[in-house]
Parts: structure tokens; sequence; C-alpha cells
């Protein structure tokens, strides 16, 4: 029993390794990207009058640069919380730990196939969407971080 305890002690330890890991890769995109805006910000803005449309190259590079990484880590974020989930399921044999563990495979399969690496390799790009290029992947972070969290936890 102590071997098992020493064990789960040691697998936790990684785990909590790995995600503050991630969390400080985030935390310094949130960085980078919060001291890019604070570099272009305007001296006065008007909310009602519309902005001039320009499309500057390097915003694109930067917002996809922070796409790839969010991306690259919800992956690593996804893999781990599999491994989780089977080391539960292994353990449990719960039904429900199955339905996790596919939920998290289809999570993987999504997060593969929508990853800049792949869209850009079957010749596709999306041009001009600024921060909404990566917010969903950095709200998806938080969330899989929560997953993670609460499966270490409990």
């Amino acid at each position: 029993m102590n071997q098992m305890d020493d064990n789960q002690t040691g697998r936790n330890q990684i785990i909590w390794i790995l995600f503050i890991i991630l969390l400080a890769l985030t935390a310094s995109v949130v960085i980078i990207v919060a001291a890019y805006f604070a570099s272009q910000a305007r001296v006065s803005f008007y909310p009602f009058v519309p902005r001039s449309v320009r499309i500057n190259a390097a915003d694109i590079e930067l917002f996809y640069i922070a796409r790839t990484l969010l991306s690259t880590l919800n992956m690593a974020l996804i893999l781990v919380l599999i491994i989780n989930y089977v080391g539960i399921y292994l353990k449990t044999r719960s039904q429900f730990t199955i339905g996790l563990v596919l939920f998290a495979m289809f999570f993987f399969v999504k997060e593969v196939a929508w990853s800049p690496f792949i869209v850009s390799w079957a010749g596709f790009g999306a041009f001009g969407l600024g921060p909404f290029a990566f917010l969903p992947d950095m709200f998806e972070l938080v969330a899989l971080s929560i997953l993670l969290y609460l499966s270490i936890k409990y």
C-alpha cells in the first residue's frame, strides 16, 4: 500500500509541475499581448467614431503566433488529461471515466484539426481576425486547466 501511495504522490507532483509550466507559458503570452496592445494604444479614442481599417502584417503575425502557442499548450494539456483519466479509469473502472477519456480524445482531435500548423499546411488561413484569432484558445486553456485541477484534486 505504501508503494501505491508513493506512485500516486509522484504522479501528482509531475502533473502539478506540468500544470505550473503551462500556466507560466500562458502568463507569458498574456503579458506579451498586453504589452503589445499598450504600445499600440491611441491617446484619444472615441467609441462612436469609426476607426480606420488598416491591416498590419505584424499584428497578424503576433496574433497567430499567440494562437499557435495556445493551441500547442491546449494539445499538451489535453494529453495530460487523457493520461490522468486513463489512470483514474484503471483504478475505478467507472463508465463515467470512459466518457471523459472519449471526450478528451475527441477534443484532442478537434484541437489537432484546428491547429494553425494543420490549417496552414492545408493551404487555408484566417485573415484580419486580430485578437479573435486566439481568444477562443485562451478560454479553452482556462477551461482545460480547471478540468485538470478538478481531476487531480478529486
